[in-house]
């Protein structure tokens, strides 16, 4: 963290003169206008005034070597102690406040009041396979997360249900090779997937399908129908799951035979 003092605006940035170790006037550091605060504003000069003190926190350095800040990073103290306290890997309890389709907030226990600084991006919601957050997590639901990384300049923790959670697939790894079948839980235009055991799906391409042309999956099948396939390939560091035709007595790889539809 840096201290410095407000020299002037160019355009919507905050010009600052930072004070070195010794106290002694520095360079002159940039702070951009979506780095002034977490508030909403017209222009900074609401919130700042030339001669004014402040905190702020590097960033980096520009092409043209300025030295850029964020002041939001510093503008609440208990928020930026509570944030510098975590590190990457530690778990952490909090109560579910909100859900959406594109995430959970958490209220982390500790953090500052009238503040929610946890968020869980849904594909860290869990190994199973939802088709919204709802299915994973209740508002109100107490939890214990994993910290992925706890941000100043947004004031948010992202966290991870899933990292505290075993990975299915680490117990399905042998099963490549092995024909099995499965109810078909979505289609997609370029295949279907497959539900293999609990919390395993794997992806079966529309060329597995059958060798005649067609243009979806849909016209072949429908979700909820078993399905017969083929493991060919289990990925444990891209967890994913191919899969390919179980192929049939004639030695054909289709699955699906549009003449008998």
């Amino acid at each position: 963290m840096r201290t410095g003092k407000v020299v002037g605006f160019d355009g919507a940035d905050v010009l600052v003169q930072l004070v070195d170790a010794e106290g002694e006037m520095a360079e002159i550091g940039r702070i951009p206008r979506d780095e002034t605060s977490m508030r909403r504003m017209e222009h900074p000069s609401e919130l700042f005034e030339v001669g004014q003190e402040i905190n702020a926190e590097e960033i980096g350095r520009w092409r043209t070597g300025q030295l850029h800040l964020s002041a939001k990073a510093c503008e609440i103290p208990a928020l930026r102690s509570f944030l510098l306290a975590l590190e990457r890997g530690q778990v952490v309890a909090g109560t579910v406040s909100e859900v959406h389709n594109f995430g959970v907030f958490v209220h982390i226990d500790g953090e500052p009041d009238g503040l929610c600084t946890g968020f869980i991006r849904v594909p860290d919601l869990t190994w199973r396979w939802i088709n919204h957050p709802s299915e994973a997590v209740d508002v109100g639901q107490r939890i214990s997360a994993e910290v992925i990384i706890a941000e100043t300049r947004s004031g948010q923790v992202t966290l991870s249900l899933k990292a505290l959670q075993e990975d299915p697939l680490i117990r399905f790894a042998d099963q490549a090779g092995r024909v099995l079948t499965g109810p078909i839980t979505k289609i997609v235009p370029f295949g279907v997937f497959v539900q293999l055991a609990p919390d395993v799906v794997g992806f079966l391409h529309l060329s597995e399908l059958t060798a005649e042309p067609i243009e979806t999956p849909d016209q072949l099948v429908e979700e909820g129908e078993l399905i017969t396939v083929k493991v060919t390939e289990v990925d444990l560091q891209r967890h994913r799951v191919r899969l390919g035709a179980a192929g049939g007595a004639d030695g054909t790889s289709a699955i699906v035979d549009l003449t008998g539809r």
